[in-house]
């Protein structure tokens, strides 16, 4: 199309220069030609400008008072071994357990786990390099790989404006709200969340927010609690009687590529009960 319009807009230029020839008006038409090529419209379809950012998101947007790092795991278990699974989940990792569950309603068979490194990257290095030495790990993990279909895991931070997820009393079922983001948006949905947090703290639901490091990247992850399907249509449907939250809503769908929810519930050995 940008083509077509081009080659209308140099045609007209042609029969506008040869008119003026014609009355001997060379010098005004070259001027008229510079003026155009320089200051018209159409020069916006190959120049763009950019507004530069100093920052990377990831600093813009996750805590700076401590340098955690998260890992959400799901692991896709044969259905024939998902009960022995959950029995053989007793294994505890050198670093800190959030919460564990099996997925109740979304995709079926399936384990989440979400575990903290506090200290970054230098703390998941050092917690990977003792499992990679620990025998009984090892073993643990081959067992473990003839229940699994398959498995896959993301590295997260957490938002600035989310709490940090700590334990808490049951029980309680847990979704966990998956956004796929247009990539470039995520200091736009921060904005618009940072604001939209404190229309859902009203009753204690949200229990953490995350964004994508490494794996799927451009990912946001936002876990809630209630005490079950009920309280939770209840809760969600009061946040549209509270003034801002249709705003939030509005401008942040347009950012969304794909999402998903999950309803999960807590293992034993879970801290989120």
């Amino acid at each position: 199309m940008a083509t077509r319009v081009l080659q209308r807009v140099g045609s007209g230029l042609k029969q506008t220069k040869n008119g003026l020839n014609a009355n001997g008006q060379v010098t005004v038409v070259i001027r008229s030609l510079s003026a155009f090529r320089e200051d018209s419209w159409f020069k916006s379809l190959f120049v763009r400008k950019v507004d530069p950012r100093k920052d990377a998101h990831s600093h813009l947007l996750a805590k700076k008072e401590d340098n955690n790092l998260y890992k959400i795991q799901f692991h896709n278990v044969k259905p024939e071994f998902f009960f022995s699974f959950i029995l053989y989940m007793g294994w505890c990792y050198p670093c800190e357990l959030v919460g564990t569950w099996n997925t109740w309603y979304g995709e079926q068979d399936q384990a989440v786990h979400l575990w903290r490194y506090r200290g970054g990257y230098p703390a998941l290095t050092e917690v990977m390099n003792k499992l990679r030495q620990n025998k009984v790990f090892m073993d643990y993990r081959k067992k473990r790989g003839t229940m699994l279909l398959s498995r896959r895991n993301q590295l997260l931070l957490e938002f600035s404006f989310w709490n940090e997820p700590v334990p808490r009393p049951g029980p309680n079922i847990y979704e966990l709200r998956s956004y796929q983001l247009r990539p470039g948006t995520m200091i736009e949905w921060g904005n618009y969340w940072a604001r939209a947090i404190d229309i859902r703290q009203q009753n204690q639901e949200a229990v953490g927010g995350f964004f994508s490091q490494i794996g799927s990247l451009y990912t946001v992850h936002h876990l809630w609690a209630y005490k079950d399907l009920q309280s939770r249509e209840n809760i969600r449907n009061a946040a549209w009687q509270r003034e801002g939250w249709d705003e939030v809503v509005y401008y942040t769908v347009p950012l969304i590529q794909h999402m998903e929810s999950r309803i999960m519930i807590p293992m034993k050995t879970s801290p989120l009960k």
